[in-house]
C-alpha cells in the first residue's frame, strides 16, 4: 500500500469517527446503539412589533392653527419650508427667519390616517429657545 492510500483510510476512519446524522456505535457495555436524526430543523423565533404608541398632541396658549394643521395648511401659513423631512409615517417641516427657526412635527392620528401637526418646536440660529408663539406669530405670512 501506498503512503497516500494508507493517509486516504486514516483519513476517513477519523471521520466516520466523528459521528454524523445517522450511524452506531458501541458503548463501554459492549452494546450498540444506533443514532439517528431528530429531523430538527432551525427555525427563526417570531418577533412581534410593539404596537406604536398615539401621537401626544402639544397643547400651548398661541399654537392654535398649527397644532392640528396640516402640511398643507402649514405651507399656506408660513410660505414654502426650508426643510421637509420624511421617516416613515412621520413628517418633519422647517421655516426660518431673522427671528427664529421653526420645526413642525406632524403624525397621523390613526395609522394610515392624514398627518398633522402634533408638536412644535422654536429656537434661534444659535440654538437658543424661543417662545414657540412668539415664533409662529414672527414668522406667519401676513
Amino acid at each position: 500500500m501506498s503512503n497516500r492510500t494508507i493517509s486516504i483510510a486514516v483519513a476517513v476512519f477519523a471521520l466516520s469517527a466523528c459521528g454524523g446524522a445517522t450511524g452506531s456505535s458501541t458503548s463501554g457495555t459492549g452494546k450498540s446503539a444506533t443514532i439517528r436524526s431528530a429531523g430538527f430543523s432551525p427555525t427563526r423565533p417570531v418577533l412581534k412589533t410593539p404596537p406604536r404608541p398615539s401621537a401626544t398632541v402639544l397643547a400651548l396658549p398661541g399654537l392654535e392653527g398649527v397644532i392640528g394643521a396640516d402640511a398643507e395648511q402649514l405651507t399656506r401659513d408660513f410660505g414654502p419650508p426650508r426643510l421637509d423631512v420624511r421617516e416613515e409615517d412621520a413628517r418633519k417641516l422647517q421655516w426660518s427667519g431673522s427671528a427664529c427657526i421653526l420645526d413642525a412635527y406632524l403624525y397621523p392620528a390613526v395609522p394610515g390616517g392624514r398627518a398633522t401637526a402634533t408638536y412644535v418646536d422654536a429656537r434661534r440660529g444659535d440654538g437658543r429657545d424661543v417662545d414657540r408663539a412668539a415664533c409662529i406669530a414672527a414668522l406667519r405670512k401676513r
